[in-house]
């Protein structure tokens, strides 16, 4: 499939220029400080590492929520997590020691000035800020990722990409930004942008079509091509969209997509354990910007019980048992978010300070990614319940009603933990 380029309009430049230099936190284990950088300063301090350990760099472009949140107009005003790609050539068998080492390098150069940097190393410095390595090299996959922890859910996710086969999941996060013209102009240039004097920047979308995929961005519309490339996070976003309002473009194609994403979604996370963490990963990643609030509480609330319906309804590579399984850990998971919701507007409502109401007990820090109701600890008992359904004729009857599937919008204060 051929990508056309599309130049960006000056709004569109001007809401990029506004986003590379906003300070974004970095935050360190331990001792080591909070980075506040500016994405711009992150940039060229990669590309400078990249130099120097000797990495052929091609090109840097800013790609998934922050690029969409650039092409979009003003119906999205945020974005997740910021993805950065440096396309790099990794042929070399040393090649992801040395990117590994670029990063390491770059995050000393952003330290404050004040901090001694005698003993430290670079390895230190990945230890500290890298919240998550990934290496992929088999096949037309050879890239490594690293992201960079920001408590606030905003993480910098740096991707060097020599190839690879899928780098978008719909058509509203296949855009991508080439950065290079800008940053040469800032470097260059003394004359300030307007409307009539700004640099020519480019952008793609990987969807193929630039303006039919920023029109699914504009009217809310969800659509992808070879759905079945899609890897198992895919589920998971798409129940995201539809939670947020998004809808299928063509309807007759759902039941396929759904159940191809739900497929490999069970393929890559097979049991219970590794579904229930990338599922508590994906909530703190996208539920973090509001912590502590029944809003928060409320949203991932909708969006359990969405991807509680996609499971239910398209699922058709699993045993009975193990889908149960899976749907029975999310509707307690949905049922924790509720407890907390109401816990938190029955707080609100009885204390008339301006304190703010507690942190929500599901959400996971960076090192504790358990839900305090221990979900899975729940959901491990469910060969002894199934057990128990071959001797019990009253079973039905008797069954625990936080085991129903909630109906979003629907007011379940009893829930039992």
């Amino acid at each position: 499939m051929s990508f056309s380029l599309k130049a960006l309009e000056y709004e569109q430049v001007d809401r990029l220029v506004g986003l590379l230099n906003k300070q974004l936190p970095l935050h360190g284990c331990g001792n080591f400080p909070t980075l506040e950088v500016t994405l711009e300063a992150m940039v060229r301090a990669v590309k400078s590492s990249l130099k120097e350990q000797s990495v052929e760099l091609r090109d840097v472009r800013l790609n998934g929520s922050a690029a969409s949140y650039v092409v979009a107009d003003s119906n999205i005003d945020t974005y997740n997590d910021v993805d950065l790609i440096f396309g790099v050539n990794l042929d070399e068998a040393d090649s992801f020691k040395r990117v590994k080492e670029a990063v390491g390098e770059s995050l000393l150069k952003l330290l404050p000035e004040q901090v001694s940097k005698i003993r430290l190393r670079s390895k230190m410095m990945v230890d500290a800020y890298v919240n998550k390595m990934v290496k992929v090299a088999q096949g037309n996959d050879c890239w490594s990722l690293m992201s960079l922890h920001n408590e606030g859910g905003c993480n910098v996710e740096l991707k060097f990409v020599d190839k690879m086969r899928r780098q978008f999941e719909f058509s509203v996060d296949s855009f991508q930004i080439y950065l290079d013209p800008l940053l040469y102009y800032q470097s260059h240039s003394n004359v300030a942008m307007s409307k009539t004097f700004f640099p020519t920047v480019y952008g793609v979308s990987l969807y193929g079509d630039f303006e039919e995929a920023a029109g699914h961005l504009k009217e809310h519309w969800i659509d992808t091509i070879q759905p079945e490339e899609i890897r198992g996070g895919g589920l998971l976003k798409y129940s995201r969209l539809l939670a947020s309002g998004y809808k299928p473009l063509y309807p007759a194609k759902l039941a396929r997509m759904e159940r191809y994403m739900c497929s490999r979604f069970f393929i890559d996370f097979p049991d219970i354990d590794k579904q229930g963490e990338v599922i508590e990963k994906y909530l703190a990643g996208h539920c973090s910007a509001s912590r502590g609030t029944v809003e928060c509480a409320r949203t991932c609330y909708t969006y359990l019980m969405v991807l509680h319906r996609v499971i239910e309804q398209s699922t058709v590579c699993l045993m009975s048992h193990e889908r149960r399984q899976t749907l029975r850990f999310i509707t307690q998971a949905a049922c924790a978010c509720l407890k907390q919701a109401n816990a938190n507007s029955s707080s609100g409502a009885s204390d008339n300070s301006s304190s703010p109401p507690t942190s929500p007990s599901f959400s996971p820090s960076k090192k504790n990614l358990k839900l305090n109701l221990n979900l899975r600890n729940n959901s491990n008992t469910s060969r002894n319940q199934r057990n128990r359904r071959h001797t019990n004729k009253d079973y039905k009857s008797r069954v625990s009603p936080t085991a129903r599937p909630f109906i979003p919008g629907q007011q379940l204060y009893q829930c039992q933990s």
